[in-house]
Order: structure tokens, then sequence, then C-alpha cells
């Protein structure tokens, strides 16, 4: 697939490097792509660079890899019409800009709404799928643990879109349990602070959830 990805921090150059190297023709975008040119040089060979408006037109399949409180920023310089029709990985998390109590990081958000909701209203023809909110970058794509593949928790409204995620996500490493429409991403995006905890007590940054069933 043409996939662009957006974002131009750690997880968006995880993703980027990750999905480039099972095949597919992938842009990263940043609002100054120029920014990222000693890092293409380096370690994405062969990932274009653009805009956010240019990464959204690329692909076929767009990743969102950027702060929780750029997101919709992120969303409108991408371009509302050129994300329309296509799946969007929805990564993001609705942290605030405040240090973790104990270890327990605060959500800008309510129990009663999710970030992805938000992002769904600002750009109702895209097709958000959330994935990769409560894993860190570095076992994002290819995850190798002891207890096998881990679960990615994912949710949204379109059934092929989440068909074409739970596809991508088999051929990197993963098993996909699908959660149900949008509003699920409530439940979804507090795992990333489940997930956080033992980093922040522990600095154990290697792990990954998993739903075990008799």
């Amino acid at each position: 697939m043409r996939i662009g990805v957006i974002g131009s921090g750690e997880v968006g150059a995880s993703l980027a490097v990750g999905l480039k190297k099972h095949g597919h023709d992938v842009m990263r975008g940043s609002r100054d792509p120029k920014k990222l040119k000693a890092w293409q040089d380096e370690k994405g060979k062969g990932i274009a660079l653009g805009d956010l408006a240019e990464t959204a037109r690329h692909g076929e399949l767009i990743v969102l890899a950027v702060k929780g409180i750029g997101a919709e920023e992120a969303v409108r310089l991408a371009g509302i019409d050129n994300l329309a029709g296509k799946p969007v990985l929805d990564t993001t998390n609705p942290i605030a800009e405040a240090p973790p109590t104990n270890g327990v990081l605060s959500f800008f958000t309510g129990p009663n709404e999710s970030l992805m909701e938000r992002l769904q209203k600002l750009a109702p023809a895209a097709k958000f799928v959330k994935a990769f909110s409560c894993v860190g970058n570095d076992l994002m794509v290819d995850p190798k643990l002891k207890g096998g593949p881990p679960t990615m928790f994912i949710c949204g409204n379109d059934d092929a879109a989440k068909q074409t995620t739970t596809k991508l996500l088999q051929d990197i490493g993963w098993e996909s349990l699908d959660l149900g429409k949008v509003e699920a991403a409530r439940a979804i995006e507090p795992l990333c602070i489940l997930w956080c905890i033992e980093g922040f007590l522990k600095n154990d940054w290697m792990h990954a959830l998993k739903m075990l069933r008799p």
C-alpha cells in the first residue's frame, strides 16, 4: 500500500521504517519536512518526505502519529478532504502537558469522551481506526515477546477500514481485538496510562498487553 505517516516524533519514525521494511510505499509527513532530512539520510532511505497535506494525499492509508495535544491541528493541516474515505490509524492519546503522578499520566479528556471521537467529528468522512495507542514505539513493528504475539486493541466505525487494519497488523506481528465503534476508544486510550505505569515506576518499556482466553 501507499501509506502516509503523519508525525515527526519517535512513533512516526518507527512506523515509517517498519512499514517500509514490510514493502509499503511510505511517505513521512511533518510541518517542516526539511527537519527530517538528516533522519531520511541516516535511517529513512527510500521513504519520501512531505508536508502534512502532501503526506495525506500520498497515502491510501494514513497513520496519525502525533502528540495528542496537537492531533486536531494535524488533521486540519493534513486536510479534511485529503483524509476523506481513507483508513486513518489513530495512534494518539490525550495526554495532558503535566508530569505523571506516581507513574500515572493525566488525560485532557473526560471518562465519557475520547480523542478519537473528537477527531472523527472533525473529519467525519475519514475512516478512523484506533491502533498503536497502548504500546511503545520500539515494539510497534515485529514485536518479539516470550508470550507470543501481543494484542492490539482497535475500534472504529468502518468495518472495511478495521479489516484493512487487522490485516496490516497481522503482517507486522500482531493479533487484533476489535472492540466495536468509535466510542470504544474511551476504554482503549486509557490503556496507555496502564502501559506507561510499568515504564515510569520500573523503567521497563519493553512490554505489551495481551487478551487471554480459556
